[in-house]
C-alpha cells in the first residue's frame, strides 16, 4: 500500500514517530509537513468569534493562556519520552520518502505532487480541512484519527469536551475516512484506551488514544487495503460539533475529576 502523510511542523509524535511507524509496513511515498501562517491563526480566532461571539472567545483565549503557562512544559516530556520509545521501535525514514513543506494541504505544490505521488491512501494529522480535489486523490481515500468519538463529538477536541461533560465512556479516537463535511464521514474504528484524567492534560489524553493503539490502526488500514475494513453503524446516535476548548469548562472537567476520584476511594461517599 503506497501512503502519504499530512502534519503539521513541530508536531515531532507525527513528523518522526507517526512517519516511522507509517514506514514500517507500507510505502511511505509522501510526508507533507505544513507550516501554519499568522492570516491562518487568525482566520480560526474569527471563525470561532463568529461561531461562539465574543465574550466565550475570551474564554478560548484565557485556556489557551493557561495551558500554555501550566500544561505545555509536562505535555512536552510526555510527548519527548513517547516519541523516543516510537523511534526505538521503528527505522528512520529512508530517501523513497519525499518530504514536501506547505502552507496549505490545499495548495497547489501539493496538489501536483499528490498527482504524481498517486497514493492508494492518505493520513491527515492537521486541523485544516481539506478540499474534495486533495481527500479524493486517494485511491482509497483520506483518513483522519480522530481525536474524539465520532458522531457525538465532531471537530477537533472531541476528546476535550467529553471529558468536561464527564462522558468518560466516549473519551476515544475515532478512525473514519474523510468526506465533504465536518468528520461526518464513513468510520471503521472506534479505539479507546485507559487514562489518568487526573494527572494528564486533554492533549496527552487525546495523543494516547492514537500511540498506544498502533497496533490495532495498522490492522484496521490494512483491512481497508484489502477491502475486509466494515463500517461501523452510527445511526440513531446524536451528532454534534464542538470548538475550541474553554477554560471555565477546564475547571469544571477538573473538579469532576477530584469528585470521582475521592468516591472512588472513599465508595461511602456516593
Amino acid at each position: 500500500m503506497r501512503t502519504v502523510l499530512i502534519c503539521h511542523t513541530g508536531a515531532s509524535l507525527d513528523t518522526e514517530g507517526m512517519a516511522r511507524w507509517l514506514s514500517s509496513f507500507t510505502d511511505l511515498a509522501g510526508l507533507i509537513i505544513l507550516h501554519g501562517t499568522t492570516r491562518q491563526m487568525w482566520g480560526r480566532l474569527r471563525r470561532e468569534m463568529r461561531r461562539t461571539g465574543a465574550l466565550r472567545s475570551l474564554d478560548v483565549l484565557a485556556f489557551r493562556l493557561y495551558y500554555k503557562l501550566a500544561l505545555e512544559r509536562g505535555d512536552r516530556h510526555w510527548e519527548s519520552r513517547r516519541l523516543a520509545e516510537l523511534c526505538s521501535r521503528y527505522a528512520p525514514l529512508t530517501d523513497k520518502t519525499t518530504v514536501i513543506h506547505a502552507t496549505s494541504p490545499n495548495s497547489p505544490e501539493v496538489q501536483s505532487f499528490l498527482r504524481g505521488a498517486a497514493p492508494d491512501l492518505m493520513i491527515a494529522r492537521c486541523k485544516m480541512l481539506l478540499k474534495r480535489d486533495v481527500f479524493e486523490i486517494p485511491r482509497l481515500g483520506t483518513f483522519v484519527m480522530h481525536p474524539g468519538v465520532c458522531p457525538e463529538y465532531r471537530n477537533s477536541h472531541g476528546c476535550f469536551w467529553a471529558l468536561a461533560q464527564s462522558d468518560l465512556q466516549k473519551v476515544g479516537m475515532t478512525l473514519l475516512k474523510i468526506d465533504a463535511g465536518v468528520d461526518t464521514g464513513p468510520i471503521y474504528g472506534d479505539i479507546r484506551t485507559e487514562f489518568d484524567e487526573r494527572h494528564e492534560s486533554h492533549i496527552v489524553i487525546q495523543q494516547r488514544m492514537v500511540f498506544d493503539n498502533l497496533d490495532e490502526l495498522q490492522h484496521l488500514l490494512l483491512d481497508v487495503a484489502d477491502g475486509q475494513a466494515q463500517v461501523l453503524p452510527t445511526a440513531g446516535r446524536p451528532s454534534q460539533t464542538w470548538g475550541q476548548p474553554w477554560l471555565t469548562e477546564y475547571v469544571k472537567w477538573r473538579l469532576a475529576a477530584r469528585r470521582r476520584r475521592r468516591h472512588a476511594d472513599c465508595p461511602h461517599l456516593s
